[in-house]
């Protein structure tokens, strides 16, 4: 069984689609159609507990993405699987040789280009302008923020990441 620190939400199940067990499918990949190259898939929330589920079939449908899962046969099975992420083992995604995924920069430390620690990325998600870091302070901060919120723009905020050391630097008022 894996542990949430070994996997990653990459989609939800949406509403039923049809009478004979299609869902509709919210991917989160950044290429939509990307998240069916992703197995094996496990279903968490709306009574699914790390339920392992297999894909029949998928497909376009519209705008959006329809998929029948092996086992969910009928509207009733689809309605039990609505609204379930879908979650995959992190050994599954590509390894990235220059860029790197959002799971790991959590945990690391964020340091001001003249060396004020602001403290550890808590969380990182995107506003629609541009990706944003929740960094949790440290409990002595000297400006006494307990968290800031930093736009994740590279050359511009991020100056550098450095994934051994598990550190980025930044360009950023520590008082804001």
């Amino acid at each position: 069984m894996s542990s949430a620190s070994d996997t990653i939400i990459v989609g939800k199940i949406g509403a039923p689609y049809g009478v004979k067990g299609w869902v509709k499918i919210n991917s989160f990949t950044q290429v939509t159609a990307d998240i069916f190259g992703y197995s094996p898939w496990r279903l968490n929330g709306n009574g699914c507990d790390n339920q392992e589920i297999q894909i029949d079939e998928w497909r376009a449908q519209g705008k959006g993405l329809v998929a029948k899962l092996v086992g969910v046969d009928s509207r009733d099975d689809a309605e039990h699987v609505k609204n379930a992420e879908i979650s995959v083992p992190t050994s599954v995604l590509p390894e990235l040789e220059e860029d790197f995924y959002w799971k790991d920069l959590i945990g690391m430390q964020v340091v001001t280009d003249k060396g004020y620690d602001l403290g550890v990325i808590k969380d990182m998600f995107e506003t629609g302008a541009n990706d944003v870091m929740l960094v949790k302070a440290k409990t002595n901060d000297a400006f006494g923020q307990k968290e800031r919120l930093l736009p994740f723009l590279h050359d511009q905020v991020v100056l550098s990441v450095d994934k051994q050391a598990k550190s980025i630097t930044v360009d950023w008022d520590p008082g804001f």
